[in-house]
Formats: C-alpha cells, structure tokens, sequence
C-alpha cells in the first residue's frame, strides 16, 4: 500500500498540480496586498475620499457598562473586505484564464505543427516500391 500511494505522489501530474497550488496561493497574496495597500487607496481619492477597505456597516452597535467597557460586541458588516476580496479573486480568475488559454494555444500549436519528414531511406523505397508496382 506505501508503495502504490508513492508511486501516486510521485506522478508528474499530482506534483504539477501541488507546484500550481503553492504558486496560486502565492500569486493570490500579492494581488491581495496590491488590493489593499495600492489599488483601493488610489481609488478612494477618486471616488471622493471613500475608502473601501474600511467600509463598515454598524448593524446593532457595542453595549457597554457604565466603565465603558465592552459588553456585547458590535455587529458590523465589513463590505470593505469583501469588495478587495471580490476584486482580488476576478483578478487572480482573469490571470489564471490567461494563462491557461496561452497552455491551450501552445498546445494547438504543437499538435498543428506538420511530422517531421521521414528518413531519406523510406522516401527511396517508398520511389522504388512505386516503380515497381508501375511496372507490373
């Protein structure tokens, strides 16, 4: 049983695929942190100095004691995280298309690609077989 499930990880596949994970949860941490402290600030400006990333909406505000402490928490809705969230995943979603439609034409290409010519030994008898069979 351990050597079946070695010979399963070790399909290049299976490892292609942990290699497309690792680096997709890599590229989706930069495209966040792009989002976040570069995309969405100069954004605010634009939209009369909104920032989304800190959009909030206080749906039942915070109790609290007559010390001022924290009772019961607030419930607030962070549509802020949620609109970066949404923006980084239709950016990583468009590069990821991207990238797979260059895989697929690359493989059109190659399959578009003519065979390579046969040996020069087979084009002659190939022309002596031709011959031959003119003859009979």
């Amino acid at each position: 049983m351990l050597k079946e499930f070695k010979e399963f990880a070790m399909k290049g596949n299976l490892i292609d695929m942990a290699v497309g994970f690792v680096m997709g949860g890599a590229f989706a941490t930069v495209v966040t942190a792009f989002i976040q402290g570069v995309f969405l600030p100069v954004l605010a400006p634009i939209m009369g100095g909104i920032d989304l990333s800190a959009l909030k909406f206080t749906i039942v505000p915070a109790e609290l004691d007559a010390a001022g402490a924290v009772v019961k928490e607030a419930a607030v809705i962070e549509l802020g995280a949620f609109i970066s969230a949404v923006i980084s995943f239709i950016i990583v979603a468009f590069v990821m298309f991207m990238i797979i439609k260059a895989m697929n034409n690359l493989k059109k290409a190659e399959a578009a690609a003519p065979p390579p010519a046969p040996p020069r030994q087979e084009v002659l008898l190939e022309e002596i077989r031709n011959l031959l069979a003119k003859q009979s």
